[in-house]
């Protein structure tokens, strides 16, 4: 096998419901673009022969420290937004038969406190950069953005209706000393948030830092119109969100209409996509007692017209 094992980098969520929807064949050509611990990329090889291939994207430089490319394994150490210049450099433009996307923040990200993503007070500096060896980091973020912009980061993508307050805080507090810490900030938002939903909305604002400092929906907005250049006609989309606004996304990509002229004239149908599952599929609650991380996830799929 290609893949060093990787059980305490992250459990793969809902494995055997993703490889399902894959409808994966022996000598098939698949893409992960999502290889984290690559938990679903070792299940997806076990069911490839030599005529098969699997690409898997992770701009995280501690997952390709993971992952040792084979016969039938390439690894591609890039944000999968980058996923069409990628297959057409392989010569795979139209001829993938099924993409896997599991959305979901690694629990090595949460775990290794150096990363900064999670709130715990212990964690040391804020960076929450998926690529740690470049970008701007949350502490750039809080240190550097205005008033107007920080408030507008946890209003979109925290979904906080305390947003001004929090931003208006935050900028108090750096006049006097930089925010470097996770403890930094904690200590700044936490007479802001209500002590009986003090967990959630602490990770409703460390979500907006994450989302932005990585531009995690516009790399998934790429993403998404990459699918229908990569993948072949009846080819399947198999994707996992984690939070609403991701899972929003996806839903109004899928059931979007071709709105061009010749549509129109024509008549030709107006759709891109077959929903496979008209609702998301969710963790069984067996799993959820087994990785509690999994409760949030909803896995949609859907065949390429």
């Amino acid at each position: 096998m290609s893949i060093v094992q990787a059980e305490d980098y992250h459990v793969p969520v809902m494995l055997q419901e993703c490889l399902e929807g894959m409808q994966l064949r022996p000598e098939g050509c698949y893409v992960d673009v999502t290889f984290g611990g690559g938990g679903h990329s070792r299940a997806i090889l076990e069911h490839l022969t030599s005529g098969g291939h699997l690409y898997s994207f992770d701009q995280d430089p501690d997952a390709a420290s993971r992952a040792v490319e084979g016969e039938q394994f390439t690894f591609i150490a890039s944000n999968f937004r980058h996923l069409e210049r990628f297959m057409d450099y392989y010569g795979r433009l139209g001829q993938v038969d099924a993409l896997l996307a599991d959305l979901g923040v690694s629990s090595h990200h949460f775990d290794d406190m150096e990363r900064g993503f999670s709130f715990r007070d212990e964690a040391p500096l804020l960076d929450m950069r998926m690529n740690n060896r470049a970008g701007r980091s949350a502490r750039d973020i809080l240190n550097e953005y205005d008033e107007a912009m920080l408030a507008d980061i946890f209003y979109r993508y925290g979904e906080l209706k305390q947003s001004r307050q929090i931003a208006r805080r935050i900028v108090q507090a750096r006049s006097a000393s930089p925010l470097q810490r996770v403890g930094d900030l904690t200590a700044v938002v936490r007479p802001l948030v209500r002590p009986d939903q003090e967990k959630k909305q602490l990770s409703c604002i460390f979500q907006a830092l994450r989302i932005e400092v990585n531009g995690e929906l516009n790399a998934l907005e790429e993403l998404l119109e990459s699918t229908k250049q990569v993948l072949r006609p009846g080819g399947r989309l198999v994707i996992m969100t984690y939070h609403s606004l991701e899972d929003r996304l996806v839903k109004n990509f899928l059931r979007q209409g071709d709105d061009s002229d010749d549509a129109r004239i024509y008549g030709a149908s107006s759709a891109s996509w077959k929903l496979v599952t008209r609702k998301p599929i969710t963790p069984s609650a067996e799993e959820v007692a087994r990785n509690p991380r999994a409760r949030s996830a909803k896995l949609r799929i859907a065949e390429l017209l």
